[in-house]
């Protein structure tokens, strides 16, 4: 893909995640093409249906969740890092509500595939490097972390929980998972 096509095909994609967000099911194409500075066309060439564009803004989200567990692995504490991470895929959780829904009202499924896998690993690596630091309990495991962020993020997702909610519910998870004096 040509460097124009690319810049334009994110342009799109940044445009039709925030258009959805706002304007649930009634956002139109011409919407994001206005909102992405391209020609309706444009939007078609890549995404032919407003299905293939919400499987793409998907596709995307979940690509973004992983590189930000790698980004916080490199950059920031191992004792905040996790908990940092945790927060964020909750959040985020509350911010995609829409485009799941409509992903749902068009009969698609979010499979959970390679980037989800990709996920769990980072989140892994993020809770090892936490309880090395001594920030988490060293009996936590990932299947008990991915169980608790699943629940919050479905939480959060299902339950359009406000931010004050959200960072009432992760001060309880997050009190739960640190060491015990």
């Amino acid at each position: 893909m040509r460097a124009d096509a690319r810049r334009n095909r994110a342009r799109i994609l940044a445009a039709a995640e925030e258009v959805f967000a706002e304007k649930g099911e009634g956002a139109s194409t011409e919407e994001v093409a206005s909102r992405a500075g391209v020609a309706i066309g444009t939007v078609f060439r890549h995404f032919p249906t407003k299905r293939d564009l919400l499987a793409a803004i998907m596709k995307e989200l979940r690509a973004r969740l992983v590189g930000e567990a790698a980004a916080l692995a490199a950059r920031a504490d191992p004792a905040t890092a996790f908990f940092d991470y945790f927060a964020f895929l909750v959040e985020r959780a509350a911010r995609v509500r829409t485009v799941l829904g409509l992903l749902a009202a068009e009969g698609m499924g979010v499979e959970p595939g390679d980037q989800i896998r990709a996920l769990q690993q980072a989140v892994g690596e993020l809770l090892a490097a936490a309880q090395r630091a001594g920030a988490v309990r060293p009996d936590v495991g990932i299947d008990e972390v991915m169980a608790i962020l699943t629940a919050a993020c479905q939480g959060a997702l299902h339950g359009a929980w406000d931010d004050d909610l959200r960072r009432r519910t992760l001060a309880v998870v997050f009190d739960g998972l640190r060491p015990r004096p």
